[in-house]
């Protein structure tokens, strides 16, 4: 098969795997059969078991099929693509330090939103989205895009699973957390619903996150070849 099948069908097993094992109906089953820590086992067991193959995959058929478009020459999308894998970076870091409540592993209340959950409720997964699209930018071959599509298929769609997930299990007290917050970044603080205070300034996300980016820009030749974001 040609290699933008290969990856388009990873990817599709990844997400669909993915979304399957964490669903209403698989997912209370597993955990009834098998027990919670089991369950998160087997969870990362599929999901390693189908990103691996989609990055090896890629990894060795990188601008595969027709080129969709170009915009590599384009000095200010190169910067854009550069300040959105920035954002990504101090999202994630983030997202280590002030995890959302219905996170894996993460405590179920957090006393109110505070922090980077001022400006989104899932900055992870907003990190993944703008990891993908900021490479996408990039990458305009068929496969690549396919590639890196598959981060924000995964930030948008996790999110909004992982919210109607945690309404069921948690009921009112995530309702209100979720009424309190924004998917959209800023959105809360745009509309009133939440006030962003000095306190709130995550300094230790910044700079990790920026810490991470020149490392990136340095190593990304070396470690990936080509373009530093392609």
């Amino acid at each position: 098969m040609d290699a933008t099948v290969w990856i388009a069908l990873w990817a599709a097993l990844f997400l669909g795997t993915h979304f399957a094992i964490s669903s209403a109906a698989v997912r209370p089953w597993l955990i009834g059969a098998v027990g919670e820590q089991p369950y998160r086992g087997i969870y990362s067991l599929v999901a390693f078991a189908t990103l691996g193959p989609l990055i090896y995959e890629f990894a060795y058929n990188k601008h595969a099929g027709p080129m969709l478009w170009y915009l590599r020459a384009d000095a200010p999308i190169r910067w854009l693509a550069w300040i959105l894998m920035f954002i990504a970076l101090v999202l994630f870091v983030a997202s280590l330090i002030n995890p959302n409540p219905g996170g894996l592993g993460a405590p179920a209340s957090s006393g109110g939103p505070r922090g980077v959950l001022k400006i989104t409720r899932h900055p992870g997964f907003v990190a993944f989205t703008l990891f993908g699209l900021g490479h996408m930018m990039m990458n305009g071959w068929l496969g690549d895009a396919i590639f890196f599509g598959t981060f924000p298929a995964l930030g948008i769609i996790g999110g909004m699973h992982q919210d109607a997930r945690k309404i069921r299990e948690l009921g009112e007290r995530y309702r209100e957390f979720k009424a309190k917050t924004s998917f959209v970044p800023f959105a809360a603080l745009v509309s009133g619903r939440q006030r962003w205070t000095s306190g709130d300034m995550p300094w230790a996300a910044i700079g990790a996150g920026a810490v991470l980016t020149i490392a990136i820009v340095a190593l990304h030749p070396m470690m990936f070849g080509g373009h530093p974001i392609g």
